[in-house]
């Protein structure tokens, strides 16, 4: 959770009076924020000492997804509205005298695709800044960069002083060779490659060079006269940098991800609207994409949903009408209307600054902060339930029992490990469709998430080699592989992993230990010509490169057929057929080839089985939803 420093003083001012720290934190747990520390005492020793220092402070710790509270504007204003002194405020678009054709346009070139293609802006008229306010509106950018923009990876923020530029801009990008301007701080121009150079000794900003770095182009902002405004997402311009002097703020957003974008541009510019000289108004701009859309930016207009006050009621405990859940949803700055249609629901107008409500339920949530937690009535449940484990998990503890009891040592090495350990250290190749890969990895460890047991196992015997022989350990837990198929573009497998280390290979050994879990999952050892045979697991000589040549075999599985009835009634040919298409490659096992042993300074042979639980646990549920 982000915690945010603001000025007691100014707080108190913009909430209309003074609250005990008690006081105080009573409120902020009401709403649902929790005040982590009041730096009053602290001042105060200081002030005795005469030593220097800062107004008190108040450190309020904000929910993750409240993007709306993340400064002093939005908390003040929430609280305000939480108390019932103010309405909720009504964002709206201030066009220019001309209207529509006379907004600011920002054309984007084709090429910012290679590197960041999506942009917003917006420009806040009239603004009135002081010292605390100019703080605040860095700090808010701040605390996005390193909240939603991810340290500036999805999102940059740029903030200028429209004063001293002149439209229509272009947003491009361009070779770093060709780019030249004074950035900000500095007293003289560099081109973009030199200022990779400059800001590596820049502790702040030295961490979001990599971000561009290697691209071929760099993004970069002009205005009509060529002057940049900024190379996001790493430095503005000194030429339009913002100042207390400044009356028109310009903001410009650059992202990767279309949907933080808008966020964004939403939060920077409702939370400073209420200094422009006409509260609340924002100047939209008009954005032309390469394939000639036109887009008005910031889109500040409330999504529309609905909410049922019996769904309310039966989350919460509470039998309040759709009038009186209105009223709450009001003190959480939400406008909630009841349905002329319907008098169980209610018509949702969600602003611009509510980006974390997704679904009814956060609606419901909203409604219990204002109805208070503590002012929920308690209920015992009607039903009592019995929590029972996931069929996998369940699998897995009977991998664990069975080899725990054989006496083998279970470990458990990190999910985590370098391209070299999960490929080349075993003699297999990467033909880039199985390991998801860390797109920024802090170390050369951690650089795959693993699509194999074998190279935690290994590293386990290296890191033990002084414990006597044999080594006997084991590991039952998931590996990654891509999936292309799926919406999060990858799939955990639960595989089970046993390595035997000694003085002897022990090929008969691991063999033993896969004859032994199958035989405690009740699968039956079959040959592979058995067509006959409906289900059961064999084992067949096999060429990996990971293990030594003539002393490695695969593990089949032939799952059981859908319906015995059916098979009954088949000829054994068609049978056979039908078999040999539910015979698949489970896992492999064998003595490990010399040359792996070598990568991972094991002086020893040593055999090692590993398999796949997931044909299992289909069968198993069954079994164990049904006992008899």
């Amino acid at each position: 959770m982000p915690t945010v420093a603001v000025d007691k003083a100014d707080l108190w001012d913009r909430l209309g009076r003074k609250y005990s720290t008690e006081e105080f934190d009573k409120l902020c747990f009401e709403y649902g924020l929790e005040l982590d520390e009041d730096t009053t005492e602290e001042v105060e020793a200081s002030i005795k000492k005469g030593l220097p220092a800062e107004r008190p402070q108040l450190k309020i710790e904000i929910p993750a997804n409240r993007y709306d509270l993340l400064c002093i504007e939005g908390i003040s204003r929430a609280l305000r509205v939480f108390l019932g002194k103010d309405q909720p405020p009504d964002y709206k678009h201030a066009y220019p005298p001309g209207g529509k054709n006379s907004l600011l346009t920002v054309t984007i070139s084709p090429e910012t695709k290679q590197i960041r293609s999506y942009f917003a802006c917006a420009i806040l008229r009239g603004v009135k800044f002081t010292e605390r306010s100019y703080a605040s509106f860095i700090d808010l950018q701040d605390k996005l960069h390193q909240n939603i923009c991810r340290r500036r990876q999805f999102v940059a923020i740029g903030t200028h002083d429209l004063d001293t530029l002149q439209g229509p801009f272009r947003y491009e990008a361009r070779p770093p060779r060709d780019i030249k301007f004074v950035p900000l701080g500095k007293d003289k121009e560099y081109t973009a490659e030199e200022l990779m150079t400059v800001y590596e000794s820049e502790k702040h900003l030295s961490r979001y060079l990599p971000i561009i770095k290697d691209s071929p182009v760099y993004p970069i902002i002009y205005d009509s006269k060529d002057r940049v405004l900024s190379m996001p997402p790493i430095i503005n311009s000194e030429h339009s940098k913002i100042t207390l002097k400044t009356q028109n703020v310009f903001i410009d957003v650059t992202a990767t991800d279309e949907t933080k974008l808008g966020i964004v541009v939403n939060i920077v510019a409702t939370m400073f609207s209420e200094y422009c000289q006409e509260p609340f108004t924002i100047e939209p701009c008009k954005v032309i994409y390469p394939d000639g859309k036109e887009r008005i930016t910031p889109d500040i207009s409330s999504r529309h949903t609905n909410v049922h006050a019996s769904y309310v009621n039966s989350c919460t405990g509470l039998s309040l009408s759709a009038a009186e859940v209105s009223t709450l949803l009001t003190r959480m700055s939400l406008h909630a209307s009841v349905s002329p249609n319907d008098s169980d629901e209610l018509q949702m107008q969600i602003p611009p600054t509510r980006p974390d409500i997704l679904h009814e339920c956060d609606i419901m949530e909203d409604a219990a902060i204002a109805y208070g937690f503590n002012n929920l009535p308690d209920t015992f449940p009607s039903t009592s339930t019995v929590a029972q484990p996931l069929a996998i998990s369940k699998l897995s503890d009977v991998v664990r029992t069975e080899w725990a009891f054989a006496g083998w040592v279970e470990v458990l090495p990190l999910i985590l490990c370098s391209h070299e350990e999960n490929f080349e250290w075993l003699n297999r190749k990467d033909d880039g469709t199985q390991a998801v890969k860390i797109a920024n990895p802090k170390t050369l460890e951690f650089q795959v998430v693993r699509t194999s047991l074998l190279p935690g196992l290994l590293k386990t015997i290296r890191e033990n080699r002084s414990h006597p022989l044999p080594i006997r350990i084991f590991e039952t837990s998931d590996v990654v592989f891509k999936d292309a198929t799926r919406e999060r573009q990858a799939r955990n497998e639960r595989h089970a992993a046993a390595l035997w280390c000694n003085k002897t290979a022990g090929f008969e050994v691991v063999h033993g230990m896969l004859d032994r879990i199958m035989q405690m999952l009740e699968v039956p050892k079959i040959s592979s010509t058995d067509f006959k045979a409906e289900t059961g697991y064999y084992i067949k000589e096999a060429s990996d490169p990971a293990f030594f040549p003539g002393r490695a075999a695969t593990v089949y599985y032939r799952a059981p057929p859908i319906s015995k009835s059916h098979l009954t009634a088949i000829k054994d040919d068609i049978k056979a057929a039908i078999h040999s298409r539910n015979d698949a490659e489970i896992g492999t096992l064998g003595v490990l080839h010399p040359s792996v042993l070598e990568k991972f300074e094991i002086g020893y042979p040593c055999s090692a089985l590993e398999f796949t639980l997931e044909p299992f646990k289909k069968e198993m549920q069954k079994v164990w939803t049904n006992p008899e």
